[in-house]
């Protein structure tokens, strides 16, 4: 754990800092409530009402199974460089969802960019750590949750009215012009923190079984509007689920330094 740097930055790069971090932050979070409004428009113009629910789905399932892991990561290569590197994948991700001919690449590209929204979930909220001391946290996670709350307002808003007016596809090039300035603030603000983690201290094993869980979790729940609850790929999609997320629990009460420490939950505070 790194202590917070505040001490050694002036005000206005303090400032920057998080300027950027919050875009970055927006920029994950915007997409998440933009691309809604835009469904019916790519479904019936990539004709693929079939598939409908893996647009989401393929995000959900890379996000979610990325972003325990992400911070971690943040700490082995640094958290700008990887901040950075989220954004810039995160949006090269969303230009090619926009540039997708059919449903399929749609929806390949949309796991990819779950991939990186998943990297800046985790490492926007451990910058906060570093750039502010623990009495100042709070006021800033504040901040930080304003956001989902702005982009569960300018997401339909926004969304809508691009779909109306323009095209679908740039629901997901919008992504760009917020990536550039979040990417160049970031690049000016945030100063360069990296801690003494190495390649030992990730928990592998608990990152396979929480992917190995998740994913069947998901396609499971996800295939119940064509299946019945009781048809053998969703039983058999949730058991392998409840399995390999068993097999996650006892990994993780036995790693010295776990994905998801197992003793958060046992503190009532």
């Amino acid at each position: 754990m790194t202590e917070a740097i505040t001490h050694g930055l002036s005000r206005q790069r303090v400032i920057l800092a998080t300027a950027g971090t919050m875009l970055a932050l927006l920029l994950a979070a915007l997409d998440q409530t933009i691309v809604g409004t835009a469904i019916p428009r790519i479904v019936a113009d990539l004709n693929g009402l079939d598939r409908l629910a893996w647009v989401t789905t393929a995000y959900l399932v890379t996000s979610t199974t990325m972003t325990p892991i992400a911070g971690k990561l943040g700490d082995l290569f640094g958290r700008k460089p990887f901040l950075l590197a989220g954004m810039i994948g995160f949006v090269a991700a969303s230009a090619l969802c926009g540039l997708s001919q059919d449903m399929t690449q749609l929806i390949v590209f949309r796991g990819i960019q779950g991939l990186f929204g998943g990297v800046l979930f985790a490492t926007v909220f451990t910058v906060i750590g570093d750039l502010f001391p623990p009495d100042q946290r709070g006021r800033a996670q504040g901040l930080f949750g304003a956001v989902f709350g702005l982009s569960s307002i300018l997401g339909p808003t926004t969304g809508g009215f691009i779909t109306d007016h323009w095209s679908w596809r740039w629901v997901f090039e919008v992504n760009i012009p917020v990536g550039i300035i979040a990417v160049s603030v970031v690049l000016a603000g945030l100063p360069y923190v990296r801690s003494k983690a190495s390649w030992r201290d990730i928990d592998f094993w608990g990152a396979l079984t929480l992917a190995a869980g998740v994913v069947p979790l998901l396609i499971g729940l996800t295939i119940t509007r064509d299946h019945a609850w009781t048809s053998p790929q969703v039983t058999g999609l949730l058991a392998l689920a409840a399995i390999m997320l068993g097999a996650f629990v006892f990994v993780e009460s036995r790693v010295k330094q776990p994905i998801v420490p197992l003793h958060l939950f046992k503190n009532s505070t």
